[in-house]
């Protein structure tokens, strides 16, 4: 990762001081680097102040008159209730689940009174993951009821007798059916019906059957399975595979619900669009099938006579007269990434990943709209995604929103953007990102007084933007990426002179993704990681990005795959998600070091180079490279940033940019070889 030159490091502090200053040597905060004789610490912290901050969510069930919205990525996990009559956040209750918890999973049972909630996690501490709120007495806080050893839950259903369902998943195994007895209180695996899944995310109930969607929109590729949809007899307790053929390509089922005696049923896409399907609940093999106009079909809402259902595009319809499927227009903004449809009085309420409700008329077409933080929703810092600086600036980015703070002082701004940018690099000004999920390369351009906007898309099944690297001689932004549902990944290559874009895909193999990219001289150096718990890893490639020709390859034999890598120098520096290191002289192409650096350096990595040193930073600390020798310095340790898919940072005119707990922070670190 490199950055365009801003402005000086003085008046940065000046800023710095304004925000609130740490400087190296308070051993409360953290463990300074010290010169080579140990008279003075050569590091100073300048604390810029939360990174992204916003009521973030990723959820919403309309109950009665009053929407329960569930946070993202915010600490605590919280669930809001914006009462539709009055506009007002009335309710609030917060979960005592982390670390970076999401609340993706609600349901309310069929009385309204209680509305369950399903948490997932970043990291599993073994506390509940089920909790129950009572909507009759709202001032009392939630309560946990238990928890799914899956970890995450992804989905809820209530069924009409007040059984609780749950699925989600967990990275090492296959995905779960949960039942939660609510006379009983006791929690309980039903069985996995699909032993190839790596993720379910449906789940919906009748009074004799429960509906188990799965696929594999993560750790996809191998013999990983596709898009499955079982019936589950609850009197028998046998599951029955019911998945309409149509639909097997897919990667995964996205959304199950029961409306009346219909089944209507969503996917998610990679090669072709999802699809939108609509089963007979007295006769499941009498269905209708037909593609969207997204990647993902989820959330349904009925008004008894249309379907509606949200993609990545935003509102689409079926209609059950003409069996076909259409947008919905209105007068409103763009709806973004959409986490509930509900239907009320001849309305559509949805709630909106950019912080907002639209009530939208289905007949007038027109729509109002209800920003949640002005309605009363807690604004918290969010974990972080990726981070650059440049031009005066220094962005955040978050889900739904990249903070841009200035080095001049004054409040960040966050700009709207769909998805979330994984990583981030400033090139003359303009910041690009690395978009997830499926959102290709975004711009934004603080002169253009415009927001940030789409300037590369490609295939959808290139779905998740992993490194973003700047390449001065060839003038290309270059973006490493991974197939979350086919395995392999792709090389990105963009011109912001040109505009053109092109895509290399699997330039290590087949089940590499490229999670790592660096530069020297014009050649594209790429870090192999896999999904996969077994299958090829850790693997450098050295590409032309100019026509995506392979120049070498060296297996690192590494026994995890690459996290990060650098270059400084002739060396190419990696980093290994177990905490490997290694050092590539690019003249021999030969690995010239090797250690184990677990102690500071664990799960996902970045590296950057500054002051002719690469500097690292894991989850824990941030620590440098000697760059004669090779050894492993502490610069501060404790860092434990509040990253939630890896950590990142950016280097701008000799200053690194980071995340400190949820805190953005300048790191001045002067070492002395």
């Amino acid at each position: 990762m490199t950055g365009s030159s801003s402005m000086s490091r003085r008046r940065l502090i000046q800023a710095g001081g304004a925000l609130g200053l740490a400087v190296a040597g308070d051993a409360g905060l953290f463990s300074p680097a010290h010169a080579a004789d140990g008279t003075a610490p050569t590091t100073t912290v300048t604390d810029l102040g939360p990174g992204l901050v916003q009521f973030s969510l990723m959820s919403g069930v309309l109950v009665g008159d009053t929407v329960y919205i569930g946070s993202r990525n915010l600490k605590p996990a919280s669930v809001i209730a914006f009462h539709l009559p009055s506009r007002k956040v009335v309710a609030q209750t917060d979960l005592p689940a982390g670390p970076e918890p999401s609340i993706q999973a609600m349901a309310a049972d069929p009385t309204g009174r209680w509305l369950y909630i399903g948490v997932l996690l970043k990291g599993d501490e073994g506390r509940p993951n089920l909790f129950r709120w009572d909507l009759s007495n709202t001032g009392k806080p939630a309560v946990a009821l238990g928890r799914t050893e899956d970890r995450d839950i992804r989905d809820l259903a209530v069924a009409p007798d007040g059984t609780v369902y749950a699925v989600g998943g967990i990275p090492t195994k296959p995905p779960v059916l949960w039942e939660y007895d609510p006379a009983k209180g006791t929690v309980t695996d039903l069985g996995t019906p699909d032993p190839g899944a790596t993720l379910a995310r449906a789940v919906a109930a009748t009074d004799t059957t429960v509906f188990f969607g799965a696929g594999s929109v993560l750790s996809g590729g191998g013999a990983a399975s596709k898009a499955s949809l079982y019936a589950y007899d609850r009197a028998k307790k046998t599951f029955t595979n019911v998945v309409p053929r149509e639909l097997e390509k897919d990667p995964s089922l996205r959304e199950i619900a029961v409306l009346g005696r219909q089944l209507v049923v969503g996917t998610s896409g990679a090669a072709e669009p999802a699809k939108f399907a609509v089963l007979d609940l007295d006769d499941l093999s009498s269905y209708t099938v037909l593609p969207s106009n997204g990647t993902t079909v989820k959330t349904f809402a009925t008004d008894g006579n249309r379907i509606y259902y949200a993609t990545d595009k935003g509102v689409q319809f079926y209609d059950p007269e003409e069996k076909k499927v259409g947008a919905l227009e209105f007068d409103g903004p763009d709806l973004g990434e959409i986490w509930g449809i509900d239907h009320r009085d001849g309305q559509l309420i949805v709630v909106s990943a950019y912080g907002f409700v639209a009530e939208i008329d289905l007949v007038a077409r027109t729509s109002r709209i209800s920003d949640l933080g002005e309605a009363g929703a807690p604004a918290r810092p969010q974990a972080g995604m990726g981070v650059a600086a440049g031009g005066g600036h220094v962005y955040v980015g978050g889900t739904g929103a990249i903070a841009r703070h200035s080095l001049r002082g004054g409040e960040p701004l966050n700009l709207r953007a769909p998805g979330e940018a994984k990583d981030l690099e400033v090139i003359e000004g303009s910041v690009y990102t690395g978009q997830y999920n499926a959102q290709g390369i975004w711009r934004y351009s603080p002169a253009s007084g415009q927001g940030p906007e789409q300037v590369a898309a490609f295939p959808s099944v290139q779905n998740r933007p992993l490194d973003v690297s700047w390449d001065p001689l060839n003038q290309l932004l270059l973006v490493g990426v991974q197939s979350d549902t086919e395995g392999g990944g792709a090389l990105w290559t963009y011109s912001p002179r040109t505009g053109k874009s092109v895509s290399y895909l699997d330039p290590i193999d087949e089940q590499q993704h490229v999670r790592a990219v660096a530069h020297r001289d014009g050649v594209a150096y790429l870090g192999g990681d896999n999904a996969l718990r077994t299958g090829p890893r850790a693997t450098v490639v050295a590409v032309d990005p100019l026509d995506g020709t392979e120049r070498w390859r060296l297996e690192t034999h590494q026994d995890a795959g690459i996290a990060a890598l650098a270059v400084q120098g002739h060396h190419l520096y990696g980093v290994t998600t177990k905490g490997g290191q290694f050092v590539i002289d690019l003249r021999t192409r030969k690995v010239v070091f090797t250690a184990d650096i677990s102690k500071v350096c664990k799960g996902f990595a970045a590296l950057v180079t500054n002051r002719g040193a690469v500097y690292g930073v894991s989850d824990t600390t941030l620590f440098r490279f000697h760059p004669r020798t090779f050894a492993v310095t502490t610069v501060i340790a404790g860092i434990n940033g509040a990253w939630y898919s890896g950590p990142h940072l950016n280097a701008d005119d000799g200053l690194i940019y980071t995340l400190r707990e949820h805190n953005l922070v300048a790191v001045d670190d002067r070492p002395r070889f």
